[in-house]
């Protein structure tokens, strides 16, 4: 009996997060500090984030390519991102609710030789200690604020023949990631991961209307990708004029209006996008924004 329970609950919980709305994520290419010189390695950690994300079924990260796409076209630098005036904007292009900004700080591994060991291949048993650290900054892209900074932290030790780092290709997972140091490097962004789901819920959910069509429905986004399904409701909102400190010239946000209330009737262009139906109120526009209701 007491197993059955245990089983139910676990359905329940699995149910509940299938149900939660996906908060968006962007992550941009971390740099390397290490001083390591490996070729493409910030992608490589970038995009194994990525993946962390998308196996945890909490977010929809922005495809990292995307993000940098927008950041030419504006002609927004990296240091960009992790400023107060640059952050909405790129929020608001995207429809993402956080930005990752990250570097690697240690990234490489020590070796000693095993005592007693046998020698072979000119090389000998050696005792590997592979290490990465990474420090990551999680912004608002609402407020531009950054909502936390920490280190997060891997390390993985074996004994065997020295790896030549050299060799693996940064860019492509596959290459690394069953090495000592793809395994370091999966805790230490396991760990972001963790600062983000915590940091996360502070941060409301938010979509956008797409287009306002002849027959009176709307299209908003996300869709099904997002956890949005036909039966929800959601209230549409209309940001005022930007306001800002008089003080620093930084801005400050808007006020929101609220415009209307919606409810979903249909999933849209392969769960990118849903259908919805105006229930209470008028003049939804393109661009507003959707809220969960209050």
């Amino acid at each position: 009996m007491k197993r059955i329970l245990i089983v139910v609950l676990m359905l329940l919980t699995a149910l509940s997060a299938d149900a939660q709305l996906k908060k968006r994520v962007a992550v941009s290419r971390f740099e390397n500090r290490s001083g390591s010189g490996y070729h493409h390695l910030g992608e490589g950690v970038a995009d194994m984030l990525v993946t962390a994300l998308v196996k945890s079924n909490k977010f929809s990260p922005l495809e990292r390519q995307e993000l940098e796409k927008v950041l030419a076209e504006q002609k927004l630098g990296e240091s960009g991102l992790v400023t107060a005036e640059t952050a909405p904007k790129i929020g608001k292009l995207l429809g993402v609710e956080l930005l990752v900004v990250g570097s690697i700080s240690e990234f490489g591994q020590k070796e000693k030789k095993v005592s007693g060991g046998i020698s072979f291949l000119s090389g000998g048993i050696k005792t590997k200690t592979s290490r990465a650290v990474v420090d990551v900054r999680l912004v608002n892209t609402v407020t531009g604020e950054i909502v936390a900074a920490e280190t997060c932290e891997g390390e993985e030790s074996s004994t065997g023949i020295a790896v030549d780092y050299e060799d693996i290709d940064f860019s492509n997972m596959d290459s690394w990631d069953d090495t000592d140091i793809g395994k370091a490097t999966r805790e230490a962004v396991d760990g972001v991961v963790e600062l983000i789901v915590k940091n996360m819920a502070s941060i409301p959910w938010a979509g956008k209307v797409l287009k306002v069509n002849a027959d009176g429905t709307i299209l908003i986004k996300p869709g099904s990708e997002g956890n949005v399904k036909p039966g929800m409701e959601f209230e549409i909102y209309r940001l005022g004029e930007a306001v800002k400190d008089p003080d620093t010239g930084l801005d400050l946000g808007a006020e929101e209006e609220r415009v209307a209330k919606i409810k979903v009737i249909e999933d849209a262009l392969k769960g990118k996008a849903a259908k919805a139906k105006v229930v209470e109120g008028s003049g939804i526009q393109t661009n507003d924004i959707v809220r969960e209701p209050k």
